[in-house]
């Protein structure tokens, strides 16, 4: 997964400007992103604090490691169930 080149309290901060009545356009073009990343952002993080924001970014990481686990381990089963077929 590709990482963002914002760290959560920039997306807040960025986020937080919008609120405040700050034009979509001028954001995008000041902080360098595009009218999807910002409308992404604004769905999933829209509302959210800095430290709030944080934490699910977290849990994102966290979410996205524990499936590649689940992924390796679920192809190593697989190799173990082929390995004690062919044996018998």
């Amino acid at each position: 997964m590709k990482t963002s080149k914002f760290n959560p309290t920039q997306i807040a901060k960025i986020l937080k400007e919008f609120e405040s009545g700050k034009d979509v356009d001028s954001i995008i073009r000041e902080h360098g992103i595009s009218k999807a990343t910002f409308y992404k952002w604004r769905q999933r993080y829209g509302g959210m604090e800095a430290s709030e924001l944080k934490r699910v970014k977290q849990l994102e990481e966290e979410n996205a490691k524990l499936k590649r686990m689940y992924a390796d381990l679920a192809i190593e089963l697989d190799m173990a169930k082929y390995i004690i077929e062919k044996k018998l």
